[in-house]
């Protein structure tokens, strides 16, 4: 499917491909809560066309429910009548969904599989450029274009305080394209959110006269947890008020990249979070269960990135790290990549580079403190250094004795 391709703008209710009643059951709602609202401005809530709005309109007049106050232009003025507010408030109790009509799970199932993120053509220089800012040995960044390419899964691992973090969430700028996720689906007259604005970035040129306007055009979802992810939040989200359903994390991630940051410190067990992995990851599918126990069957279709400073075989045993084909250990650096970070962070902070006094420091770090060279020192101790010139309200300055009051407030006596 091209970039930015999707499909038409159904013009009847038919050709929305879900069920009559649920819309006009939506239907209902918006005018009741709206009071009274204009036919074109229905539309534009429901993300329906007019076409569809005013058929919609003309089945809630038939049977009682929606009157005209008169038109504008020639667009009527929608109103409920009695017989609707009373239908609406019973429908509100049941479920108080009101919003975009959402699209059939058939449809979502396609579209997901049509976007696939190993569609995408990586190339080198793409993988290259994503990972230019940060100062990465040529053959991770290698490893890291392969893992990428497979558009399956990879484990980043090694010590603390290595650019794990800053990697994986360099991988989603790979893609530049864009993808259509729909603001909800519909199962079993069931709604499922799906667009989350928080989430998903939408494109800059999103709206086409041609779409279909229950789907939103989005760059490629990044979702990143750390140690807050639980169990529970991979699952549908039933609200107890509102009586609909919020997709799962790996369900807004869809055709994008999943991060799970500090792997290992989540308030659960790995094993409980792996076990749930394990068909997914395998099988490229996922399984999600409505309170009624109806069982969906969706596309798990998403580069997922595991990034812990933990020892993985500690964490998960040998089937599961079967099924994550990339491992990746990224290491401390070595002295002239110090340098390299360095010098990169004193260009962007304006603050002059002295090569001696840098190797001072790893001298320093290596006798004194008993630390390796990470890639994290460098912005860290900077910014000691930034803060204790604005404190003294001096120009900031990178020499032996501010990196040595830096270490002392930074480290820990060894």
């Amino acid at each position: 499917m091209p970039e930015g391709a999707t499909s038409p703008a159904p013009n009847t209710i038919e050709e929305l491909g879900i069920p009559q009643t649920l819309v006009e059951d939506i239907t209902l709602k918006t005018v009741y809560l709206a009071g009274e609202l204009m036919l074109d401005d229905l539309a534009a809530k429901l993300r329906v066309s007019f076409s569809v709005a005013s058929e919609l309109f003309r089945s809630l007049r038939r049977a009682e429910f929606c009157e005209s106050k008169g038109t504008v232009n020639g667009i009527h003025r929608l109103t409920t009548t009695m017989q609707g507010r009373a239908r609406a408030l019973e429908l509100l109790s049941q479920n108080q969904y009101t919003g975009p009509a959402p699209v059939s799970l058939i449809d979502y199932v396609n579209r997901v599989r049509a976007q696939s993120v190993k569609n995408f053509p990586v190339r080198r220089p793409l993988v290259e450029k994503a990972f230019e800012h940060l100062v990465i040995a040529d053959q991770a960044v290698r490893q890291l274009g392969a893992a990428v390419i497979s558009g399956t899964s990879i484990f980043l691992y090694g010590p603390t305080g290595t650019g794990k973090t800053s990697i994986a969430e360099a991988i989603p700028s790979i893609y530049h394209d864009s993808v259509w996720i729909p603001y909800a689906v519909e199962v079993d007259a069931q709604i499922i959110t799906v667009f989350d604005p928080i989430l998903h970035r939408q494109h800059a040129n999103s709206e086409s006269d041609n779409a279909d306007p229950r789907w939103v055009r989005c760059r490629r979802p990044r979702v990143t947890v750390g140690g807050e992810l639980t169990v529970e939040m991979l699952d549908l989200q039933f609200h107890p008020v509102s009586k609909f359903y919020a997709a799962p994390l790996q369900m807004k991630a869809n055709n994008g990249v999943l991060i799970v940051d500090d792997f290992g410190r989540q308030r659960v067990r790995p094993e409980e979070l792996l076990n749930r992995w394990t068909v997914p990851l395998d099988r490229r599918i996922d399984f999600l269960t409505l309170l009624g126990g109806r069982k969906l069957e969706i596309p798990f279709d998403l580069f997922v990135v595991f990034a812990t400073n933990l020892d993985p075989a500690q964490l998960a045993d040998e089937a599961f790290l079967r099924r994550i084909h990339n491992k990746i250990r990224i290491e401390n650096l070595d002295r002239e990549q110090f340098h390299q970070v360095f010098e990169r962070l004193c260009r962007s902070c304006e603050l002059p580079y002295d090569r001696a006094a840098i190797d001072y420091l790893a001298d320093l770090l290596a006798t004194e403190w008993k630390q390796p060279l990470r890639p994290c020192y460098p912005f860290d101790l900077i910014n000691h250094i930034l803060w204790t010139a604005q404190y003294a309200g001096e120009s900031p300055r990178l020499d032996r004795e501010t990196l040595t009051l830096a270490c002392h407030s930074y480290f820990l006596k060894p």
